[in-house]
């Protein structure tokens, strides 16, 4: 269907890809992984021609279509929603604006009846006469009301963009579907939808994707970017992940005898083969793995953080009391009469339909705004660490090499004991003498998760914490939370994050609040609480 032969591409000293060859089959669901800066974005341009490689070629099987989820959200601008979709199909979408000019002719001659007919033709034999409906129906599951399928899409919010991209990438049934990041600014509900619809699409799919229970719902393999080559998996990103863990830790133990390797990785594809029968991919990918080669499972050669949260003193039975706390912003309520205390053992997120309350929330309970009304009480034993969405303010300052930047927020300023909560993040040797002023997004939240292990806090709050990170560091800090002994009070798009951390949820409205003790799937599966909900909205 599509495939690679000996691409490579370099800029400068540094090797991207070296002379990769890869086949993407009809009916897969392909996760493109890589640590940040692997090239996962690149190898995507080069598969669409967005860029040219070095070397080497893409062959996409003759007569097939593909289609790319735009990164532009401007350049649609005057177009009209509807038409936006539509020209996602560019064959489809040419014969129509020659039909249409065929049709405006004054002059029209048997020539032009000729050719009107023949692009008559073609239309139909492509669905045309369907194509607005099927549009309109993608932007319909995809949450933009039929009232804004006729406005131009510069006249939508960033949030509705995204998805009339989105529905463009997916109209028309393209063979080949190149995805990068598409649940980004997504809410839970469009999300899921798309879940659904990839599980029901029969062509080929590459993601791109940092949210790990969408490329565990969706994928059937993994191509994994690693030493510049590509390298297919079958399974999903979670088997992949526990395999090539498990592959690690036995090339580490090198006294194990090699039969009882085998039969660890057997009974583990066993393990996940079983576990299969319970996901929306069930008889596909129980189908896959059982068919799994155990010289297919190989170790990772990924480094992952070292991030550990201890407390310094264990919290009081009294944590944290919020009485009728409001908060509005020119005259937009985000905020109102919310109340709760936070219990021992508490690990709270925090969800709203807009991101601009929770974000509220935790820089109210940082001290950095001033609620409306309402109060907040916290235990005397209480320390309380924060992790912003936006930490551009820490950084805004004279350019510091990273040892310095890091001792500016610690009692202890010894070099070597700074250095070791720098190297758990990875920054090691020359790197720790890398300005502050030159990170990329993902280095300043893991500097700021280093300073967050500093503080030894027994309250963790966190904004939206896997923002910029890659996969290995959003795994990391997501086992470290799970492991933490003290509170944790977040809020997080990533599905798998909050699932795995949170054992209560508080839903923040413009008119009220519900509180529920119960893990997320729980929280978002009641049905109770569905309706409940749209009392806050």
């Amino acid at each position: 269907m599509l495939s690679t032969q000996n691409i490579s591409l370099q800029y400068g000293k540094r090797v991207l890809f070296d002379e990769v060859n890869v086949t993407f089959k009809e009916g897969n669901c392909y996760g493109i992984i890589g640590a940040n800066g692997a090239g996962k974005s690149t190898f995507m341009k080069i598969l669409s021609g967005d860029i040219e490689a070095n070397k080497g070629s893409v062959h996409l099987e003759p007569g097939k279509r593909m289609a790319v989820l735009k990164q532009n959200h401007f350049e649609f601008n005057e177009v009209t929603v509807l038409n936006t979709v539509l020209m996602g199909h560019q064959k489809l979408w040419k014969i129509m604006q020659e039909k249409d000019a065929i049709y405006l002719k004054e002059d029209f001659s048997e020539a032009d009846g000729i050719k009107a007919s023949e692009l008559e033709e073609e239309f139909a034999e492509m669905d045309g006469w369907n194509a607005e409906s099927s549009a309109a129906n993608l932007l319909s599951g995809i949450g933009i009301a039929e009232s804004e399928h006729y406005k131009l899409v510069k006249d939508l919010d960033g949030n509705q963009k995204v998805r009339v991209l989105l529905a463009q990438a997916l109209f028309g049934n393209p063979d080949v579907l190149i995805l990068d990041e598409p649940t980004n600014d997504l809410d839970l509900h469009t999300v899921s939808w798309l879940e659904d619809f990839l599980l029901d699409f029969k062509n080929t799919v590459l993601v791109v994707s940092h949210d790990r229970h969408f490329l565990d719902t969706v994928c059937t393999h993994i191509a994994d970017i690693d030493f510049s080559k590509i390298n297919l998996y079958t399974g999903n990103y979670t088997f992949w992940y526990e395999s090539s863990q498990l592959a690690l830790r036995q090339k580490q133990n090198a006294n194990k005898k090699a039969e009882e390797k085998v039969k660890e990785l057997q009974a583990f594809i066993d393990r996940f083969s079983a576990n299969a029968s319970k996901s929306k991919q069930a008889t596909s990918r129980k189908k896959m793995l059982e068919k799994i080669n155990i010289e297919d499972i190989k170790p990772s050669s990924r480094k992952y953080p070292g991030i550990i949260y201890k407390q310094s003193r264990e919290a009081g039975k009294e944590i944290l009391s919020i009485k009728e706390l409001n908060y509005s912003v020119n005259g937009e309520q985000l905020i109102k009469n919310l109340s709760f205390n936070v219990d021992k053992d508490d690990k709270i997120t925090f969800i709203s339909k807009n991101s601009l309350a929770t974000t509220a929330f935790f820089q109210i309970l940082a001290g950095e705004i001033k609620p409306d009304s309402g109060l907040i009480e916290w235990g005397q034993t209480i320390t309380a660490s924060y992790l912003p969405n936006e930490n551009e303010s820490f950084f805004a300052s004279e350019p510091m090499n990273l040892i310095d930047w890091l001792r500016q927020y610690s009692k202890e300023k010894d070099e070597a004991y700074i250095r070791g909560f720098l190297g758990k993040m990875l920054f090691s040797g020359e790197e720790t003498f890398k300005m502050s002023n030159v990170l990329s997004g993902g280095e300043k939240v893991r500097c700021m998760i280093s300073r967050m292990m500093l503080t030894e806090a027994n309250v963790l709050m966190l904004d939206e914490p896997t923002n910029h990170l890659d996969l290995e560091t959003i795994t990391t800090l997501n086992n470290a939370l799970i492991n933490f002994a003290g509170n944790v009070l977040f809020t997080s798009r990533d599905h798998t994050f909050t699932q795995t951390i949170a054992n209560r949820v508080i839903e923040i409205g413009p008119k009220g609040f519900l509180d529920k003790l119960k893990t997320f799937d729980e929280y978002i599966d009641d049905k109770e609480i569905e309706n409940q909900r749209k009392l806050i909205y």
